[in-house]
């Protein structure tokens, strides 16, 4: 391998990258070896001695460096991309990161400060007080527990103790990998692998390779939107909090209130696709003729050079339409049809995607009080399966994020925001520097919605996504 080509990505690279990289080479290279290695080409160097990166055999780095999401490495210096990885990473033998050791690595990425810290307080009496400073990370941590022999393939219990202390969906996400790849297989070693008569060279799952997009191989052999243009695209969106028009103008409307707790997720929202690299448009109050009006702007706007549209719309809302702030009806379908081939050409073949905020439902959780966004005293449930389906056009390309499903509440807290779009953004932020598809992220949010319950009479929430996406949606993160 030339050195100009392993100086030039070691340069890239940052201190908290290269103890990612030497995390994920565990499996391969000596635990001293690792820890002399001061610098990403010290790790380089270390393993060509392994054998483990070779001349013209670039495949190992190229996984390592998709492995932390530094595309950008990949293509700049390596003349690949995503999509040559995942197709190495399919075939047999091709991912030498063990499914279980890419598992942890999710786990210490996912860390907060406050579960970091906790984790370190548990710790105290197992692990050295040198080993647990203000600046200890979590990889640090597993790290160490690696060395004290309280980790590894086959000993996860303190792991799962420590996780279902502090945060259980740490430990979920963990689990759910090992459900579904099989422990046993997943963590097959060389050694095994010589004593069983298979062949050897380097750490390999005997099921499908452990992919950041999804467990469902299937899923990658899709194409993905093309995602590169900068900005990505425009996400628009549209924030109705006062409603004192409403309350005003008709008296069936005197119960609608404000939406208290609706800025927490426009913040969010503007947050996280500011960071996925779209131009953020924030509309606040607007009346059903504004809306209208405002959409028909970005409708005329020329796309041609992005290569997506968002439209995010928090306001109360009931079957098939929302309300703008003076009480008067928008059907859904009204807007996102405004962006189909007929009414948007510049945004053909290109992903149109809407996330709705605009649900019903009372109730109370956990003592804080929740809101719904109905806008109406009596919230009938919606029972309309098919409401969903009906409010996207009928051609390719589209993709509508509904808070909720028939049969189920949508809440709002005055101080938190709401389930739907809070937990939206936490996985947004999360999964895309992963690579994880749009439809894999809110399946996510399906699950983590779906576990919260209003302690007051157990009533549910169940958001739902319908789609006719053609390709992988993968929103760019680097």
């Amino acid at each position: 391998m030339e050195l100009p080509l392993l100086l030039a990505v070691s340069y890239e690279l940052s201190d908290a990258e290269l103890a990612a990289l030497k995390f994920l080479s565990r499996e391969h290279v000596p635990r001293r070896r690792l820890e002399a290695a001061r610098s990403p080409h010290d790790l380089f160097e270390a393993l060509q001695e392994k054998g483990v990166l070779e001349a013209g055999n670039l495949a190992f780095l190229r996984e390592l460096l998709y492995r932390i999401g530094r595309i950008d490495l990949l293509v700049a210096h390596l003349g690949s991309s995503r999509e040559r990885v995942e197709r190495e990473l399919r075939e047999p033998g091709g991912a030498r990161v063990p499914p279980l050791r890419y598992l942890l690595f999710q786990l210490s990425e996912d860390i907060t400060e406050d579960e970091l810290v906790a984790f370190k307080l548990l710790l105290v009496k197992e692990l050295p007080k040198s080993k647990l400073t203000h600046e200890t990370t979590m990889l640090d941590i597993l790290t160490e527990m690696e060395k004290k022999g309280l980790l590894g393939k086959d000993n996860l219990n303190m792991l799962k103790s420590l996780c279902e202390k502090i945060n259980i969906s740490l430990w979920s996400r963990i689990e759910d990998g090992l459900n579904l790849f099989g422990q046993e297989e997943m963590l097959i070693t060389e050694e095994e692998r010589g004593n069983t008569g298979g062949s050897g060279g380097h750490l390999v799952s005997s099921v499908a390779p452990y992919l950041p997009g999804s467990f469902n191989d299937s899923s990658q052999l899709l194409e993905a939107y093309k995602m590169t243009s900068r900005p990505c695209g425009v996400c628009l969106i549209l924030n109705n909090h006062n409603f004192a028009k409403a309350r005003e103008g008709a008296p069936e409307h005197k119960h609608m209130k404000d939406r208290n707790g609706t800025d927490v997720d426009a913040a969010a929202l503007r947050n996280v696709f500011s960071k996925l690299h779209f131009r953020v448009e924030e509309y606040r109050d607007l009346t059903a003729e504004e809306i209208r009006k405002t959409v028909n702007i970005f409708q005329s706007e020329d796309h041609e050079d992005k290569d997506c549209f968002v439209c995010c719309i928090l306001s109360h809302g009931k079957k098939g339409i929302i309300y703008g702030v003076d009480g008067q009806e928008v059907p859904i379908r009204e807007l996102t049809t405004s962006f189909t081939v007929q009414n948007c050409n510049s945004l053909a073949g290109k992903p149109k995607v809407f996330f709705i905020q605009a649900c019903q439902g009372d109730a109370f959780h956990k003592g804080v009080a929740i809101e719904t966004d109905s806008g109406e005293q009596d919230s009938s449930v919606e029972r309309d399966a098919r409401l969903q389906l009906e409010c996207i056009p009928a051609e390719a390309d589209f993709l509508l994020g509904m808070a909720t499903l028939q049969d189920y509440v949508s809440y709002r807290s005055p101080r938190e925001g709401t389930w739907y779009i809070q937990a939206l953004c936490q996985h947004l932020e999360y999964s895309c520097p992963r690579g994880e598809d749009v439809l894999t992220i809110l399946t996510a949010v399906n699950q983590e919605v779906s576990r919260k319950s209003c302690e007051r009479d157990a009533k549910k929430q169940m958001p739902q996504p319908s789609f006719t996406l053609r390709k992988r949606l993968i929103f760019p993160a680097n």
